[in-house]
């Protein structure tokens, strides 16, 4: 038998206590990795659990650099401007400097 490894907080919710095992919808997230290629045709149950909580922790990531330059700035709103600033002052986020520039 199986022993409950390393990613069994996120099926159950992890440490925070949430009542369910993800915030994002896993439907949504297996349909877009369906659509991400002509060769993808069966996705495991674990996968889209993994990108959800991949995604949740790069969203938080990105909010708290972006609520840092709005601090800075002395306000507490969140504009798009502020997640524009932190993006470009992270290094981690070059892959978004093209697509927040743009804007």
């Amino acid at each position: 038998m199986r022993q409950a490894g390393a990613y069994s907080g996120i099926l159950c919710g992890g440490i925070s206590g949430r009542t369910g095992p993800h915030l994002l919808p896993l439907a949504r997230i297996k349909k877009i990795m369906k659509k991400s290629g002509d060769d993808v045709k069966m996705i495991s149950g674990e996968a889209p659990i993994v990108f959800s909580k991949a995604c949740e922790l790069f969203i938080e990531e990105l909010t708290q650099r972006s609520w840092l330059v709005t601090m800075q700035g002395k306000r507490r709103t969140l504009n798009k401007e502020d997640v524009t600033s932190a993006v470009l002052a992270t290094d981690i986020f070059d892959f978004l400097v093209n697509l927040v520039s743009e804007t």
